[in-house]
């Protein structure tokens, strides 16, 4: 009796199920590491095919398409381990438009798919976390960003009109039309040979130096940082995402625990009174 009571309370796994087995295989950490190791010696390989020719090419193209059937496979025991849930990760879409670009027949009228074929080394992403994170992190500052771009494009367009009126006349190399002046302000902008095109403004005007001098403090070191400013506030938010969903699944883990140490001291004393009772039964007797 004692022994048919006590049985209960020995721990007992519960036998999972072939594609729960097989997603915690491919999940674990030396297939991750496989998979990365493919993929950066997939992106060695492909830079040597652009190096060599003869039987060497054709050695190198064996292997990329040796590689090629492992990405496949691997997607494929994904998509069984997941089944529909693969489909509703963004980062498991962009593996498989990314393998599938590469599975693709690269014909002649198609021979641009054969380039395309490096695209597989941004599978890099979606196997390194921290890298996830960034594009993440890219992503949701993906409104931000357009609303400073929005205000660059502005800044550019004033300068521009104004530059167009002050300097057409003396500098139609650089400032002859709207369409010229904004490709000189971008140019300037980035800070390239800026100083030259200002110095030969100001053979003719001598104070355009206040207008180059504006134009690079508000664009290069005003506008431009709000991108900047914009992205890491994008990854912050990822890291307090990540942080809060780290104390929740401990906050789960804390009270599972808190549980199953209820239910343990719960069922000692359940045991502990059946052996009493069956004690005081065998005395009795």
């Amino acid at each position: 009796m004692n022994q048919a009571i006590g049985t209960p309370a020995e721990p007992r796994l519960e036998p999972r199920g072939w594609r729960e087995r097989l997603r915690v295989f491919l999940d674990q950490r030396w297939f991750v590491n496989v998979v990365l190791a493919v993929i950066l010696a997939n992106a060695l390989v492909l830079g040597a095919e652009t190096m060599v020719d003869g039987a060497a090419l054709d050695v190198l193209v064996a292997i990329d398409h040796t590689m090629l059937g492992f990405f496949v496979l691997e997607l494929l025991l994904r998509i069984v381990a997941n089944g529909r849930r693969f489909f509703r990760d963004p980062w498991n879409l962009f593996d498989l438009a990314v393998v599938g670009i590469a599975v693709l027949p690269a014909s002649e009228s198609l021979s641009a798919l054969r380039a395309l074929r490096v695209l597989r080394v941004l599978r890099v992403i979606t196997v390194v976390p921290s890298l996830r994170r960034v594009v993440d992190g890219l992503l949701r500052a993906v409104p931000g960003m357009g609303a400073v771009g929005a205000l660059l494009v502005l800044v550019m367009y004033v300068s521009a009109v104004i530059a167009t009126g002050l300097f057409g006349e003396s500098s139609e190399e650089y400032f002859g039309n709207l369409g010229i002046s904004l490709f000189t302000l971008f140019q300037a902008m980035t800070g390239e040979a800026w100083p030259d095109i200002a110095r030969t403004v100001m053979v003719a005007h001598p104070w355009a130096w206040i207008f180059f001098v504006l134009y690079i403090l508000v664009v290069s070191f005003a506008v431009l940082n709000l991108f900047i400013a914009v992205i890491v506030n994008g990854m912050e938010e990822i890291s307090e995402e990540e942080r809060k969903d780290d104390e929740q699944k401990d906050e789960r883990l804390d009270a599972l625990a808190a549980q199953n140490r209820e239910i343990l001291v719960e069922l000692r004393s359940l045991r502990a009174k059946l052996d009493e009772d069956g004690g005081g039964a065998d005395a009795t007797r």
